[in-house]
């Protein structure tokens, strides 16, 4: 690519933001190649998400009511959950876990109540969303006493109760001395029953946070410079999309060598003529997240890179085309591999190729179940929402990763943004949201 024409941002659906030339850049002196102070004027870069409308409420009361019909169907009486993605999702609680015990607590029938100690409840009402049943311990006290008490008052001593894997081991003990009659069982088929299928208000939020990613990427771009460091972009990454509105923003970059390995390297990588630059970034809207990846190349690309880029790109069509309602996950996976074996890849995990999964699910998490793996037998359902990224890797070289976040209609996937063209437009856009 002619540094000249290193952006041709048209198709981006967006405004360009101020560019700084590349062209000037690129005879910058080494003295000050390192020197990014004046790319960070982010003040023409505005908050873009308050129009996101958060969660109500009413729909966290539905979520409870199809919880409590998939506890029935499951024969579970009750579960308990720890604090993280599934409380905030029942419960709007954002809290932290740690060796004093924070819980909350779905029965089968009846309202929900949370456990937390005494000194804490103050501060866990701040962001409790629905219910009002909210049971304190003292330091000298058993919390589990308490959580075997709130399911008495429901009329619960005995049947299942359901605990997510991540529940700590200490609470799931804690909780069978104090229940014993009661059998532990998984509470995935609940939690994960309710989270797996996005409602259109949470397909919004994570549209917006994709937007909000996605312009970020825009400025990004547009002031990338010789000698910038890895730190450089990354905190240039974040600090966009903060702006932007986005929270808990994260930026992985990696440059040259180290884009060959998904996670990167230790290694200290900076941009360089020629270099293969791969992004990772996103976002929170409201606690919905935005996962998207873009390489590109700074200068002119090599036969090889632009090859290894447009594979990717099909890569991605080849996903996209093999995800259908009511087959099984692993079928995306499968069809990624089958057309990158045709290339000449592996067919399996190995490298040169695809060495991870072709996608994972997303939502309040950045990695939710279910995924684009091998052996996945979930069938794809509306609401379902999963990265698509096929990367292709060749260490010792350069990797390649194009990653963009999809959602199931009643037809078929639909995407939050759409891929970029080319390697001379690597943006890509966002897409219409389908309601």
């Amino acid at each position: 690519m002619n540094k000249r024409h290193f952006l041709k941002l048209a198709g981006a659906g967006f405004a360009v933001v101020p560019a700084v030339s590349i062209a000037a850049l690129g005879t910058s002196n080494s003295a000050n190649q390192n020197d990014i102070s004046h790319l960070n004027n982010l003040s023409y870069l505005n908050n873009i998400t308050g129009s996101a409308k958060p969660i109500t409420a009413e729909e966290r009361k539905a979520r409870i009511e199809k919880a409590q019909s998939l506890m029935k169907a499951q024969d579970i009486a009750a579960i308990l959950i720890e604090p993280g993605a599934a409380m905030d999702y029942f419960s709007g609680i954002q809290w932290w876990r740690s060796e004093r015990l924070t819980a909350l607590i779905i029965p089968q029938k009846g309202e929900m109540a949370v456990v937390t100690p005494f000194f804490e409840k103050p501060s866990v009402l701040e962001s409790l969303a629905i219910g009002d049943d909210v049971r304190v311990w003292q330091e000298h006290e058993s919390p589990f006493e308490v959580v075997a008490s709130i399911l008495k008052s429901r009329g619960i001593s005995n049947g299942n109760i359901g605990f997510e894997s991540s529940v700590r081991y200490f609470v799931v003990t804690g909780v069978s001395r104090a229940l014993p009659n009661m059998t532990i069982v998984p509470a995935e088929p609940v939690t994960l029953g309710c989270r797996m299928y996005k409602t259109s208000s949470e397909l919004a939020l994570m549209h917006k946070a994709n937007e909000v990613t996605l312009r970020a990427y825009e400025f990004v771009f547009n002031n990338l410079k010789l000698g910038m460091s890895q730190q450089d972009v990354k905190a240039l990454m974040n600090k966009a999309q903060q702006k932007l509105g986005g929270s808990s923003a994260w930026c992985l970059a990696l440059f040259n060598e180290a884009s060959a390995y998904p996670h990167g390297t230790n290694a200290t990588q900076v941009i360089r003529e020629g270099s293969v630059i791969l992004l990772d970034s996103g976002c929170s809207v409201h606690g919905y997240q935005s996962d998207i990846s873009r390489t590109l190349v700074f200068g002119k690309a090599s036969q090889k890179v632009q090859d290894v880029w447009h594979t990717v790109r099909e890569g991605q069509n080849v996903a996209f085309a093999a995800a259908k309602i009511s087959e099984p996950a692993g079928n995306v996976d499968d069809a990624v591999r089958q057309y990158y074996a045709s290339k000449g890849y592996s067919k399996d995990y190995e490298l040169p190729g695809l060495s991870h999964r072709t996608g994972h699910g997303i939502g309040m998490e950045g990695h939710e179940s279910v995924n684009f793996v091998r052996g996945e037998n979930t069938p794809l359902r509306k609401g379902m929402c999963f990265s698509n990224e096929p990367g292709i890797y060749l260490p010792g070289e350069f990797g390649v990763r194009l990653e963009d976040c999809l959602y199931m209609t009643q037809t078929g996937p639909a995407y939050f943004t759409e891929p970029p063209e080319s390697l001379d437009k690597p943006l890509g856009k966002l897409v219409t949201l389908i309601t």
